[in-house]
């Protein structure tokens, strides 16, 4: 296995000082399968002429601002690229982009990507990506004001309510479970990564047989086979205190924009971390909802419309950015150490193109990407890529059963599809 990297020398923005801190030092992992072999050479000319030349921060060293005393050195190699060149099923070799998570989240290392991508059928024309739109934009509109206060009212409440279950999980840990040990200095620990693809054309038959999202199923069956696995492993614990926290991206904006876009001084620079936290609590397994899947699927639904109308997420925001400014990104790590550490899984999904890519003329089989530098010891990452659906399961070495964890979640979704294709189920 073949690996390059490259040093930075400018400061990171302010919000990314807490993802290279005494507490948390992240990573973004990018797997990138290619349909062809690529040599040590093709690396090295990806790396120097393609990716690094899109953003200063990819070719200068990076000033921390960590204490002396902290254990993280004050240079870090922030981009590097693996490959290995290994076969698999799904690609003759993979190119592994590692980015650290200071330099900017999800968005923007995906933005970043996509400027050095092309279409694999034809470069000269753009990537076109899954519509964020509502099923009925116009239902909003048809509302009338009378109609509309109580539902602002609602949101009002809701919002608070959501904001201080958020505050609380800084406080209150989960239960202890198969999915969380409750040990410290995990995310030190070695890890194993699995990967579950779906068929899109198979969640959409869901979607539409059911009347929910696409959210609403993905959420539904991951909340589905972590108790599938609680139970198998600890039958008491299918009833155990577990949360689930979702990033989120913050940014009031459709679709990815480049990386010269997202510098323009008009759009409000929408490179960096501009990220926040969703709580969600897991459902308990009961007998009911053993033998009616779909439970899960409905009440993601009901999660996801309420969370939807509540501004408690841009009030997480908000507090973090006070955090930063009155008490410094060391306060802002430890506080998000905190959130992740008390939950039990957390969860991030990134959407990718319809179309097939190529990075210099060399044709992409497949993306996914994970996460580590957290406390949890389960972490879920979901993406698309063209008609299929990846999700990658980052668990705990030693303590989570990956290949039951992986199982459960397929028989979870198997359970789902199929009690969703009975006749009448709506």
């Amino acid at each position: 296995m073949a690996q390059f990297y490259e040093e930075v020398e400018e400061p990171v923005s302010p919000p990314g000082q807490y993802f290279n801190s005494s507490m948390i030092c992240s990573y973004v992992f990018g797997f990138v399968e290619m349909a062809v072999p690529v040599d040590d050479l093709d690396a090295v000319t990806l790396l120097k002429d393609v990716f690094l030349p899109i953003n200063p921060r990819f070719s200068s060293i990076m000033v921390s601002l960590l204490s002396l005393s902290s254990s993280h050195t004050s240079k870090q190699a922030i981009v590097g690229i693996h490959i290995i060149k290994y076969p698999t099923t799904n690609a003759a070799c993979t190119l592994i982009f590692k980015l650290h998570h200071a330099i900017g989240d999800g968005y923007s290392l995906m933005g970043a990507l996509l400027s050095c991508l092309q279409r694999n059928d034809d470069p000269s024309l753009p990537l076109t990506f899954p519509s964020r739109t509502s099923s009925n934009p116009s239902q909003h509109a048809k509302k009338s004001l009378f109609n509309k206060i109580p539902s602002a009212i609602s949101s009002f409440f809701s919002s608070i309510s959501d904001f201080g279950s958020s505050l609380k999980t800084r406080m209150i840990e989960d239960d202890k479970t198969p999915i969380r040990s409750g040990y410290e200095g995990t995310e030190s620990q070695p890890f194993t990564l699995s990967n579950i693809t779906l068929s899109l054309d198979h969640i959409k038959a869901i979607k539409s047989k059911l009347g929910v999202t696409i959210n609403d199923v993905i959420t539904g069956m991951i909340f589905y086979g972590i108790r599938l696995y609680m139970q198998e492993i600890d039958y008491m614990s299918k009833t155990s205190d577990s949360t689930g926290v979702v990033m989120l991206n913050t940014r009031n904006i459709r679709g990815y924009q480049s990386v010269q876009e997202m510098q323009k001084p008009e759009v409000k620079h929408l490179w960096g971390n501009k990220i926040s936290f969703l709580q969600i609590p897991i459902p308990k397994l009961s007998q009911s909802r053993i033998s009616n899947p779909l439970d899960f699927v409905w009440n993601a639904q009901k999660q996801i419309k309420k969370k939807r109308n509540s501004f408690s997420v841009y009030m997480m925001g908000i507090l973090l950015d006070l955090e930063m400014k009155l008490r410094g990104p060391e306060c802002v790590a430890k506080t998000i150490y905190k959130t992740l550490g008390n939950s039990s899984v957390v969860i991030s999904n990134i959407f990718g193109p319809l179309e097939h890519m190529a990075l210099a003329v060399h044709p992409i089989s497949g993306l996914y990407f994970t996460m580590t530098g957290g406390p949890e010891n389960v972490n879920i990452t979901i993406m698309s890529y063209v008609n299929e659906l990846r999700i990658t399961l980052r668990t705990l070495k030693g303590f989570v059963y990956e290949q039951k964890f992986k199982f459960c979640m397929e028989k979870a979704f198997e359970n789902i599809y199929q009690a969703a294709m009975e006749p009448n189920k709506n």
